[in-house]
């Protein structure tokens, strides 16, 4: 059948939509995903190095979950969602949706994929074509994938728009005469046209001001109940991410340290990295404030062009010892659900018991109760 022949798609309600895996089984599963992006210098423009922006991650999303990720800026995690999604090519590792195989999927083999798998960009205000209108921006995903729908093209989107919360009466206005949540609701309609199985969310509430953060949450909440959506949903703020989560993944340095259910992960982070993180978490309760440890790291990331040896965040760790230096501890599963990569774990059996602090490790860190 030629790729350009039309494709009809009834017009169903969002809760007639049924995903086709079911929920519990494995949706998409990454095995030693890496993306290095070369550094070239010189006339001949020869590599002399190379960002190592995702180095070796393991994960897996099951059908019908939110997984969130959670990181520092430069950690690596939009490289990662953009893998996933094949917007970038991967250095090595795979990349598995439904059993298949999608690692290094041509152009051709992808595009009947990506009905399956969708993305919601980060900024709002690039993110949107400013001299489109809302009607063909949204309309773009069924044009280029030549799906008709069903009752027509513009009823179609004018249903989407209603969705998520728009007037469908705006089909032929244009994203500058939109508020900034507005736009991020425009670019969700867009990532929804195609009912896919999976949205990567990039960041999706960070462009936004904290008044309009919890509306775009709360509908994205919305929207996978009514939908049957599996979330990848990639964020720094982890207030967002404890809210829409079912599992959580901290990564520092191109490397996932602490995968963990939501529970777990707030309750006892084992990953000094992550307990650091926790403790940077705004608490409104004044008491319990009072009551907490903040843990202030020093100095800066290191650079991802020479990643420390050993355990990458032994630089910046007061628990780390000799052995951080040398060995790269693997991600294991050291309590049920809650998977961590470290030789001196918090809230756990010591793995490395009796080895030699590391010189001035105390000195890395500054712990103070803050009111």
């Amino acid at each position: 059948m030629s790729e350009d022949k039309k494709v009809t798609i009834p017009a169903q309600s969002a809760k007639d939509a049924v995903p086709a895996a079911a929920n519990g089984e494995t949706l998409l599963k990454v095995t030693g995903l890496q993306k290095h992006f070369p550094i070239r210098k010189g006339l001949l423009k020869r590599q002399v190095g190379a960002v190592r922006a995702v180095d070796g991650i393991d994960f897996e999303v099951r059908s019908g979950e939110t997984l969130g990720v959670v990181g520092e800026s430069g950690c690596g995690k939009s490289t990662m969602g953009r893998l996933v999604t094949r917007l970038l090519e991967p250095t090595a590792g795979t990349v598995e949706f439904e059993g298949r195989d999608i690692t290094h999927l041509g152009v051709r083999g992808m595009r009947p994929m990506r009905r399956d798998v969708q993305m919601i960009f980060q900024d709002p205000y690039s993110s949107l074509n400013p001299r489109h209108t809302v009607g063909t921006i949204v309309s773009a995903p069924f044009k280029l994938q030549g799906v008709q729908p069903e009752g027509g093209l513009k009823k179609e989107v004018q249903r989407l728009l209603e969705t998520v919360g728009l007037n469908p009466e705006h089909y032929n206005r244009y994203p500058h005469e939109f508020s900034g949540g507005q736009r991020q609701r425009i670019g969700i309609a867009r990532a929804l046209a195609l009912r896919p199985k999976m949205v990567v969310a990039d960041e999706p509430v960070s462009a936004l001001d904290v008044s309009i953060q919890a509306q775009v949450v709360n509908l994205l909440d919305d929207l996978q109940t009514e939908f049957g959506l599996t979330y990848l949903i990639i964020a720094h703020d982890l207030s967002v991410v404890r809210h829409v989560s079912d599992r959580i993944a901290v990564m520092y340095l191109g490397k996932i340290v602490e995968l963990a259910d939501r529970k777990s992960l707030y309750e006892a982070p084992m990953h000094p990295y992550t307990k650091a993180l926790m403790s940077a978490v705004p608490i409104p309760d004044v008491k319990r404030r009072q009551q907490r440890e903040r843990i202030f790291l020093k100095g800066d990331v290191p650079s991802p062009i020479s990643p420390p040896s050993g355990c990458r965040f032994h630089t910046r760790c007061w628990k780390a010892t000799q052995v951080c230096t040398k060995e790269e501890p693997p991600l294991i599963e050291l309590r049920t659900g809650q998977q961590v990569a470290c030789h001196h774990p918090e809230n756990a059996e010591d793995r490395k018991p009796g080895d030699a602090p590391l010189a001035g490790a105390e000195t890395v860190v500054e712990k103070k109760t803050v009111a």
